[in-house]
């Protein structure tokens, strides 16, 4: 009876420290929250670097021990969520499942070049960690929209570039490994198109058209808000709110003039 009781109190002060370091606001939770966006970074570095290489035993003992460090982290943040259900069918969610399955269980889900290039999906958990970020960092809240769309682009060429990869490894000559699908990938988006690389077949075809059609208009606008941002940092004097657009003249919510330096003030 006696040992109930313990269990449960050490249960709940478990929750409490992972609440405390994934939504805390002290700096020791802040850091935490930004050695899991550089542990993220690492090993999606990893993973497309890994892909270059045939497997080796010690790779899959690497693999296997980021998958259970993902795996724990997973379990971690639905400890913590108040809608598990809803955590875990989310598109975030969806992704760590993926990703901690090809790290975890390969041999069970066929197609690995497959399952190496998904592990880029992990790139959405920046998403949730950075809105996180938001209300505890300066830095992130001052350059959000900038930082956000830098995030945009990456997820969105790494998935390209893994259609791509997934796609034409093994029937196309040109495409060998995934820089060669990255290569190709960028060339296309930039509308360069050196033509060294081409797609084949008309699945291929296909692809490098729904390419060229992004590249126009998604990917040009992801480059355009990294250099000149839609909003820009300038706290309104009478209501306090810091983000306006570059041209604003009057504060969105409340009507203030507002005085933005621009490069057409004198």
């Amino acid at each position: 009876m006696t040992d109930k009781p313990s269990q449960t109190g050490f249960g709940q002060q478990l929750r409490k420290q992972i609440d405390f370091l994934y939504n805390g606001a002290s700096t020791r939770a802040r850091n935490f929250r930004w050695g899991l966006l550089a542990f993220d970074g690492m090993t999606i570095l990893y993973f497309v670097v890994g892909s270059f290489f045939p497997s080796l035993h010690s790779q899959y003992l690497l693999e296997q021990g980021i998958g259970i460090i993902y795996l724990l982290e997973f379990c971690a943040r639905l400890s913590i969520s108040k809608k598990r259900l809803r955590d875990i069918f989310h598109p975030v969610g969806l992704a760590d499942l993926i990703v901690i399955a090809s790290l975890l269980v390969p041999s069970l889900l066929g197609n690995l070049s497959f399952l190496r290039v998904l592990r880029s999906l992990r790139l959405l958990r920046s998403y949730r960690m950075l809105k996180n970020l938001r209300g505890q960092s300066t830095f992130v809240r001052l350059h959000e929209d900038i930082i956000f769309s830098i995030v945009n682009l990456l997820v969105f060429i790494f998935v390209i570039t893994a259609i791509v990869y997934v796609s034409q490894v093994g029937v196309n000559p040109d495409i060998k490994s995934y820089v060669d699908a990255l290569y190709f990938t960028i060339s296309t988006l930039t509308t360069t198109g050196f033509g060294d690389i081409t797609l084949i077949g008309t699945s291929g075809h296909l692809l490098a058209v729904l390419i060229m059609i992004f590249g126009i208009s998604l990917f040009l606008r992801l480059i355009q808000t990294i250099f000149r941002p839609e909003k820009i940092p300038y706290e309104c004097p009478t209501c306090g709110l810091n983000r306006h657009d570059i041209d604003a003249v009057h504060c969105k919510h409340c009507g203030q003039v507002l005085r933005i330096t621009t490069e057409g003030s004198n």
